[in-house]
């Protein structure tokens, strides 16, 4: 950069006048310049699933991303300045989210937005605790999705698995008159260990009820008709399969438990939301799924109603997941906490955060605390899938918050 001497020297011997002009306009450009300014935007990288399996949970939640820096924009943008995204493929790979997390750090990102599952977003989010970066997984629960698996900047804009578990045990136990549950979980990834955790929890809690069975299988497994012969082996038969995974796989199962005959109600988590798989069980019927917000356009809640018609305008189609949810949720909370610190650094801005208590978001209060970057308990709507199409049929919130030890499956 030229320096304002090396401007006189050049300027030697002409008019001090000129002189004088050529500094001003000097001054002028470098206040202008990048370096010398607060308007540059706020950068918000993304390394997250666009190819590969996870691709199918990570979309809705980018766009949401998308779609929040458009209304904060529209709003004034946050501490004075405009917000920008800078979006990477994983390849829903975990070496390359590592890598792609430390090039959204090395870009200048203030927040890293990482995959939705806790396996595979965590490489992304430990890169931008290295970094000094605050990271948000768009939807993993699994509860190592923060501090305990990531590091003191991460959090999962999502509720514990575990709470979906408890929630929909809970549910099938009033409405369903569900009392022998069988349990069958899918071993792939921690997310559904979870789920069944915390199913598991809430129902020894519950009079009269009891686990008829339980088995595994891996999310990649061809064939359950192993699985299917112990379930038909019963007698009596269970009141309901709990479904412990997400697809395809979830999907997979499902097909051979009914194609097998079993036809009792399947209780399943969040990731099976969503009606994209469907046409592989044809006219299923009796499958329920807790989910955080409809996007049938029959969730009862006129803000998420408005949520899904500026995400169809912008993006052409309705969201396909619940999981378009939480992400706008949580930026809410993240600018609230930027604000009142008055600053984007990571410090100040967790600090912040750990003392939110039931605030409020699109989706309802949420909180933190220093232990726990993810929520431990919030209100679940109940899809049901008849007939092939689903359609919210109840609510339930957990009759208390998912303990510490159930949320990281600590055995006493």
């Amino acid at each position: 950069m030229i320096s304002i001497g090396a401007l006189y020297s050049t300027l030697r011997g002409r008019s001090r006048a000129l002189a004088c002009l050529a500094v001003i306009l000097l001054g002028l450009m470098l206040m202008a310049s990048p370096a010398c300014s607060d308007d540059n935007p706020i950068k918000i990288g993304l390394a997250v699933a666009e190819s590969g399996f996870i691709s199918a949970y990570d979309a809705d939640g980018a766009k949401a991303v998308q779609l929040w820096v458009d209304d904060q924009n529209a709003a004034g943008g946050l501490l004075g300045r405009k917000l920008t995204t800078m979006l990477t493929d994983t390849k829903s790979d975990r070496a390359e989210g590592a890598k792609v997390g430390k090039q959204m750090v090395d870009n200048g990102a203030s927040l890293v937005v990482v995959t939705c599952d806790y396996d595979y977003g965590s490489p992304a989010a430990i890169a931008a605790q290295r970094g000094g970066v605050i990271s948000m997984f768009l939807c993993a629960e699994d509860p190592k999705a923060g501090v305990q698996g990531a590091g003191a900047y991460a959090f999962t804009a999502s509720v514990a698995a575990q709470v979906q578990g408890a929630a929909i045990g809970e549910w099938a136990y009033a409405n369903l008159k569900v009392r022998a549950a069988y349990t069958l979980l899918d071993t792939s990834i921690e997310y559904d260990k979870s789920v069944c955790a915390g199913f598991e929890w809430a129902w020894r809690k519950l009079k009269d009820a009891t686990i008829a069975g339980s088995n595994t299988f891996k999310n990649d497994d061809e064939s359950i008709q192993a699985q299917i012969t112990r379930i038909k082996s019963l007698k009596p038969a269970p009141d309901a399969i709990v479904l412990c995974s997400f697809n395809p796989g979830g999907g997979s199962a499902t097909r051979q438990i009914r194609a097998a005959g079993l036809d009792m109600p399947i209780l399943s988590g969040g990731a099976m939301d969503g009606a994209y798989w469907l046409n592989a069980v044809p006219n299923l019927s009796k499958f329920y799924v807790v989910a955080q917000a409809s996007i049938y356009g029959d969730d009862p809640r006129p803000d998420i109603q408005a949520f899904n018609e500026r995400f169809k305008a912008k993006f052409g189609t309705a969201p396909v997941t619940h999981y378009a949810y939480p992400a706008y949720a949580w930026l809410q909370l993240w600018a609230k906490a930027v604000q009142k610190a008055g600053t984007l650094d990571a410090g100040p801005v967790v600090k912040v955060m750990e003392t939110f208590k039931d605030e409020p978001t699109l989706l309802g209060p949420r909180s933190f605390t220093a232990q726990l970057h993810i929520q431990n308990n919030a209100p679940y709507l109940v899809m049901e899938i008849e007939n092939g199409k689903p359609r919210f049929v109840g609510q339930q919130q957990i009759s208390e918050p998912v303990p510490f030890e159930v949320l990281f499956r600590i055995k006493k």
